[in-house]
Formats: C-alpha cells, structure tokens, sequence
C-alpha cells in the first residue's frame, strides 16, 4: 500500500473555507474570508533559526545593557530588536543572554565581559551597547550568541552574524555557508555605520521571532 502525505495546514484552512465549512461570525462572503485568511499566513512570522550553543556560555550574567567601557579595544557596537512570536505578537517577559568575543577574539570565562541577560522593556525591545566580536581560529565568522526564554515559548539557542565580515568576502548570500559555520542566512544581517556624534559605531537591528511552545 501506498502512504501519500495528507494537505498542509494552510491547504486544510482554504479547502475548508472555499467548501463552507469555515465561516465567520461577521457576514462576510466566502471570497472575500479566504482572502484574509491567506493575508494573516502571509503575515505571519517565521521563527528566528536555531543555531549552536557554543562552549562559552556562562549563567549568571548581568541584566546591563552595556558592555563596552572606555578604552576597551574594537569597534563600537549596537545591537537592538524585538522579541515577537510568530503570530507577530510582542513577547511578554522575554530574557535575552548575549555574549561574544572580545576584539581579539577571546571569551572571559571568568568574569562577565561582553556578557549580559536582557531584560526587554514593555514593548519587547532589546538593546545593548558593545563592540564588534573578534575572530578566532575554530569560529572564523564574527558572531553574537543568543539564549532566549519565554513563558509559554520554546526557548532559542541562535547567532547573530554580521553581513560586513571579511570572512564573507562581500556576498553573504554565497559564502555564508562557507565551512560549515552558519547554518542559515537569516542569521547574517546588515549592519549600520553612524559616524557621530563621537566616534562611528555601527549598528545591528535582530528581532527575535519565538515559536509557541
């Protein structure tokens, strides 16, 4: 016997519809509830891609959203999003652990630097002030490293990568998977550069997409 695979969700919900066997409460036709239907899929978020934890994550880091101080070496850094879910609803009592490199590439495994746990403000935005990570020998793409939970959410383990890193050599779209590193190009984003007041710094804008758990 053959197993043929049963319709998708979305061709379950229009088959329903066009059918009559999905109505809404207010008066409206059969044609014009399909297309709100296939508007809200549209709409709707996919999930920020999972990506490795990594050996260097440290529990108890600081609710601070900033990490760099005068005179640390690299360059100034911005990183900001929202934590949304996929319905596009802000996220409610998000925690948000980032931490990376220091400009040369090392981790403080003792201490905290370049370590914190977010707390999103009330509209489920994030924000912190750090500098670009450095490259290493086993990680050679520069990279932040995230951990977010949510009541009611699945927590994410993901990267953020920046579009701007020689290890790309100027076309993320093709060389993103270059060694095996980044696993998903969603993760590479583009990056900002503002030149004052004060020293330039660029700037990174990554929502944070969470699936329902």
């Amino acid at each position: 016997m053959t197993l043929t695979s049963g319709p998708s969700r979305r061709q379950w919900m229009e088959d329903c519809i066009v059918r009559g066997l999905l109505v809404s409460a207010a008066p409206v036709s059969q044609t014009a509830l399909l297309g709100m239907w296939q508007h809200a899929e549209q709409q709707a978020a996919k999930p920020t891609p999972a990506e490795v934890l990594g050996p260097f994550f440290k529990k108890g880091a600081p609710n601070t959203p900033v990490l760099r101080v005068a005179g640390d070496p690299g360059f100034p850094l911005r990183v900001s999003g929202k934590v949304y879910n996929t319905r596009g609803e802000v996220v409610r009592d998000a925690r948000v652990d980032v931490w990376h490199a220091d400009h040369h590439g090392e981790y403080d495994v003792q201490g905290y630097k370049y370590r914190a746990k977010l707390t999103p403000d009330a509209q489920a935005v994030y924000a912190v002030e750090t500098i670009m990570p450095g490259h290493y020998p086993d990680r050679p793409a520069q990279h932040v490293h995230y951990l977010i939970t949510a009541p009611g959410h699945k927590t994410l383990v993901t990267q953020l990568y920046f579009a701007t890193d020689p290890f790309f050599d100027g076309n993320p779209d093709k060389n993103y998977t270059r060694r095996g590193i980044v696993t998903n190009r969603d993760c590479v984003r583009p990056v900002m550069l503002y030149e004052g007041p004060g020293a330039a710094r660029a700037a990174v804008t990554f929502d944070i997409v969470l699936e329902r758990a």
